[in-house]
């Protein structure tokens, strides 16, 4: 259930209106617009009188919300959700009109390799590094990682370049080693790990959940839900293809989903079009329609020798065809925000 402010509600009205809701044992959630308040209500809201609630002076409209997910629901948080990211100069926002590319390689593989990759992505505009410490792979006889080795280069990485860093989480035993991780991403393989998003919600660090390889929309919002219920709100969506019977592309990359969530939720959206196709040929096209699509973000893979790579090469850019896509990209953005 919504119930939306009149202009002019006294400070002192809007508490004693909470205050009673929260003796109803509803959860509440206050969203301040520039134009309206909105106040979001989650529980059991089947014995609050909604003609009660309509009489009142101050009630503008009240409103009974069917979707099981709440805490992501744009309805009770009219305004885009804007994540910040990193410290001081090296911070960065993503949504509501700040765009931000993310890069780096899908595996760390030694110091060398992930502070080369993280100065080149960063002179050709990505904001945030991006790199693989744990990595969870469908055969057991792949390179796993360096793990715990592979979050201290990271933090190197970002000592040297002011990167802020995103890198993926497998399990909740690994919790206290990603403290100080800037983003915190949840691969598909994991998006409906609910003990792990649970956990994840007692944090305060933005969290990067990734679509599922045969999730719908709902479902992810679902999953999203799981980590605002427990109070962390700071998620950001990412569209990284799904599952098809087509063989050409290594899933099929669905940018409806971003417009389809930017209607649904205020959560930002990005994409991963290195992970959707799997060739890193279709990388730049498919960046760019996802940037024409409305997306917040990208997040690409980047590595200074593909073809050696330990992990997904092929679907792997080398620094030169980023900077390349890092152009097209600023290109499409003015173009759009003109």
């Amino acid at each position: 259930m919504i119930a939306v402010l009149k202009n002019g509600v006294t400070e002192a009205q809007k508490n004693n209106l909470v205050k009673w809701f929260r003796s109803q044992n509803l959860d509440v959630h206050i969203s301040e617009g520039k134009m309206q308040t909105v106040i979001g209500l989650i529980g059991d809201t089947s014995k609050v009188d909604i003609d009660m609630l309509n009489g009142l002076e101050i009630i503008e409209s009240v409103t009974r919300i069917s979707d099981p997910f709440k805490c992501a629901n744009r309805r009770f948080h009219p305004n885009d959700t804007v994540i910040e990211a990193g410290e001081g100069d090296n911070k960065v926002k993503i949504g509501g009109g700040h765009f931000a590319i993310i890069a780096g390689p899908c595996s760390v593989e030694s110091e060398e390799q992930i502070i080369s990759v993280a100065k080149d992505v960063k002179a050709s505009g990505a904001k945030l590094l991006r790199g693989g410490a744990f990595k969870p792979r469908t055969s057991p006889y792949d390179f796993q990682g360096l793990r715990g080795e592979g979050l201290e280069l990271l933090r190197t990485a970002r000592k040297e370049t002011g990167l802020p860093i995103v890198t993926e989480i497998m399990s909740t035993s690994h919790l206290d080693m990603f403290r100080d991780v800037d983003i915190i991403q949840v691969g598909a393989r994991n998006m409906q790990n609910f003990e792990l998003l649970r956990e994840l919600g007692r944090l305060r660090q933005p969290i990067l959940l990734k679509r599922g390889l045969a999730t719908t929309l709902k479902e992810l919002l679902m999953s999203a839900e799981y980590i605002m219920a427990e109070g962390n709100e700071r998620v950001i969506l990412c569209e990284r293809g799904i599952r098809s019977f087509d063989t050409y592309t290594r899933n099929v990359l669905d940018l409806a989903a971003v417009p389809m969530l930017k209607e649904l939720s205020h959560l930002p959206v990005i994409v991963d079009p290195s992970h959707a196709t799997g060739k890193s040929r279709l990388v730049k096209p498919m960046a760019m329609a996802a940037v024409a699509a409305g997306s917040d973000g990208l997040m690409i893979e980047v590595h200074n020798d593909p073809p050696h790579a330990l992990s997904d090469g092929a679907q792997s850019l080398t620094p030169v065809q980023f900077d390349e896509v890092a152009r097209k990209i600023r290109t499409i953005l003015s173009i759009i925000n003109d």
